[in-house]
C-alpha cells in the first residue's frame, strides 16, 4: 500500500467564519490552528499546506481566565538598543484587539516557513463586519 502525499497547491479549500464572541482564547486558537493546517482532512500532509481560509469576528470580544487580563503580557523588539516594549492583554484589546487572537493562533502554528503561508489565511476583525462576503464562507460553530 502507497502512502498519500498531498502536492502543493492542489488542496481544495474552503472558507469558514468563526464568531469569537465568549469563546476562550486558548481553546479558540487550537481549533483555528487545526483549520489552517488541514488536520482534520484526510489528504493532510504535515509538510504542505491543506487547511482552509479562516475568518474570525468579533475577535474583541474572546474571553481569557482568570486574571490573565492583567497578568499576561506581550512583548515586542524595535531592534534598537532598549527597544524591548511590554503590554498588558487588557492594553492590547483596547489598541488591536485582531492581535491578541493572531497571535494565540500563531504560537500553535509549527515553528517553521509554512507557518508564514499558513497564517496568511487567518483573517481577523474586531468587529461583526467582514469583507470577505464574496468568497461565501460557511459558518462554523466551535
Amino acid at each position: 500500500m502507497r502512502t498519500y502525499m498531498a502536492k502543493k497547491g492542489l488542496a481544495e479549500r474552503r472558507w469558514y467564519v468563526v464568531d469569537a464572541s465568549d469563546k476562550v482564547l486558548g481553546r479558540l486558537a487550537t481549533r483555528l490552528a487545526d483549520l489552517l493546517r488541514g488536520k482534520g482532512k484526510p489528504v493532510f500532509t504535515p509538510q504542505t499546506d491543506t487547511g482552509d481560509f479562516v475568518v474570525v469576528v468579533n475577535a474583541e470580544k474572546v474571553r481569557l481566565t482568570g486574571n490573565k487580563w492583567q497578568a499576561k503580557v506581550y512583548y515586542r523588539h524595535s531592534g534598537y538598543p532598549g527597544g524591548l516594549k511590554e503590554e498588558t492583554a487588557e492594553k492590547l484589546r483596547r489598541r488591536r484587539p485582531e492581535q491578541i487572537v493572531r497571535r494565540a493562533v500563531r504560537g500553535m502554528l509549527p515553528k517553521n516557513r509554512l507557518s508564514d503561508r499558513l497564517i496568511q489565511k487567518l483573517k481577523v476583525y474586531a468587529g461583526p463586519a467582514h469583507p470577505h462576503q464574496a468568497q461565501k464562507p460557511e459558518p462554523l460553530a466551535l
